[in-house]
């Protein structure tokens, strides 16, 4: 590595330029993967049966709207009857347990009298119950009102107290009418664990309103009693696989054994960040699984230094996914003086760049210990001029130090206000440039051979101009005495 006191970068071309291919994987999983800075990251997808109790809670809209004609028929009758048809296909086993909670069915709906806790769980959670919910639903009559929060907050308290994926599907034909947030809800409950993020099927909701139940979870609007039909099959396929996956940081030998970096998976169809947490390798030396939406097209970054982006991610639904991301052995770097001491500079700043590249990857200050990926990094520090360490090595579990010569001082006297600016001598680049007037003060400077120009400002002649030059040396005071 060498030093340089500025860094000459072009930013023409490109850097940490994508490359991009596909895997196939029993002919119809594939994944579009962008690695980021390192052109060598790829995304593998593995599969392997996971066996966990699924239940599922149909959250069932009977407001008063439900009454309106939609495709031919009321709604009410098209989704009681598309409903009914599906639970009576389902194939039931002991892993399979259904629950069904209604709202809007026990009080009628009179203008500003609404009863916004008419929600109620009609059938508790079992097995083999789908012909119990079909025939409820053949009672129910729509004509109360729309608690969609209070109704998705007392499902938490549906589910059994026992391991299991518990999954909600709300179909509704409309929006919260209670004035609480039904999307601060779902949230919560998929925070603390009780549910994974539910899915919401609209019944011809108006695209202006589609926001507010976007964000309550997977959101799919139905035109029509034949979209319905269709959404719902899409639903229930989906409701009734368990997506599990986990990730595999690989070091430079190809072994998952990298842990401790956050990471991100985000839905690019909505750009919504979730899940996000960080990698963690338990007892036993695998990474932990998690369940995840197979729905979404996702991209995976892994919050490293630099970066690493895996695009166009597709999981397989219904079985576990493994995630691989190569090239993530890391090491680590330490900003330094020479010996470590203190200077006058006060906190200062220093920024990682890869080798070569304009941008900074990371942002930071003197003395921070940072874990970067394996490969070359250039090194800007903000000193007097700057200074910047090209083309540092970082290896795997490497700590390594890169250290700068300490600074020196420079004390600038002058009995008259003027015009000036300091040179570094040999490449003539301006290090300081004073703002007109008094230029006495104490400069904090890195060693090296230094030009001050300088005029007076009553000095009416341009030969009354005083060059004066010398050198800064570590640690030392370089005492300057301008005469106007």
């Amino acid at each position: 590595m060498r030093f340089s006191d500025t860094c000459f970068l072009s930013c023409i071309r490109h850097h940490g330029g994508c490359q991009r291919r596909r895997v196939f994987l029993g002919g119809a999983l594939w994944i579009l993967m962008c690695a980021c800075w390192s052109p060598g990251a790829s995304a593998q997808v593995s599969s392997e049966d996971v066996v966990e109790p699924t239940r599922i809670l149909f959250v069932f809209d009977a407001s008063n709207s439900m009454n309106a004609f939609w495709g031919g028929q009321r709604k009410m009758a098209s989704a009681t009857a598309l409903l009914s048809e599906s639970l009576e296909a389902l194939h039931q086993s002991e892993s399979l347990e259904l629950g069904l909670r209604v709202y809007g069915h026990g009080t009628k709906h009179v203008t500003g009298q609404q009863d916004c806790d008419d929600t109620e769980l009609v059938v508790p959670f079992s097995s083999y119950n789908n012909l119990i919910i079909k025939q409820q639903l053949s009672r129910i009559r729509a004509q109360g009102t729309t608690p969609i929060a209070r109704s998705l907050e007392q499902a938490a308290y549906d589910f059994p107290d026992k391991p299991g994926r518990n999954v909600i599907v709300l179909i509704t034909d409309g929006l919260e009418a209670c004035d609480e947030d039904p999307c601060a809800v779902s949230r919560a409950l998929q925070d603390k664990g009780i549910v994974v993020k539910p899915f919401v099927i609209g019944m011809g909701i108006e695209d202006k309103w589609a926001a507010s139940l976007q964000c309550i979870g997977n959101f799919y609007d139905a035109t029509d009693p034949e979209a319905f039909e269709h959404v719902l099959q899409l639903v229930l396929e989906q409701a009734l696989h368990n997506t599990t996956v986990h990730l595999e940081l690989l070091d430079e030998t190809g072994q998952p054994l990298v842990t401790n970096y956050p990471y991100s998976f985000t839905d690019t169809r909505t750009e919504e960040h979730s899940p996000q947490y960080v990698h963690t390798m338990p007892w036993n030396g695998q990474a932990d699984t998690l369940y995840v939406d197979p729905i979404p097209t996702y991209n995976v970054t892994i919050h490293s230094l630099p970066v690493a982006i895996l695009e166009s991610v597709v999981l397989s639904p219904g079985v576990h996914n493994v995630v691989t991301v190569p090239d993530m052995a890391s090491g680590h770097l330490t900003p330094q003086f020479a010996r470590g001491v203190r200077t006058d500079y006060g906190a200062l700043g220093v920024a990682w760049h890869a080798s070569g590249a304009c941008e900074a990857l990371y942002q930071g200050r003197l003395g921070e210990k940072v874990r970067l990926r394996t490969g070359a990094y250039d090194v800007h520090f903000g000193t007097t001029p700057k200074v910047v360490v090209e083309h540092v090595e970082v290896g795997p579990l490497d700590d390594l130090t890169v250290e700068i010569p300490s600074p020196g001082s420079l004390v600038v006297s002058c009995p008259t206000s003027g015009y000036a600016v300091l040179l570094d001598a040999v490449t003539l680049e301006t290090v300081l440039q004073f703002e007109e007037g008094d230029v006495s003060g104490r400069y904090t400077l890195q060693p090296g051979n230094y030009t001050l120009l300088f005029r007076a400002r009553n000095a009416r002649g341009t030969l009354y101009s005083i060059k004066e030059s010398f050198q800064v040396t570590s640690g030392s005071t370089t005492n300057l005495k301008l005469h106007g």
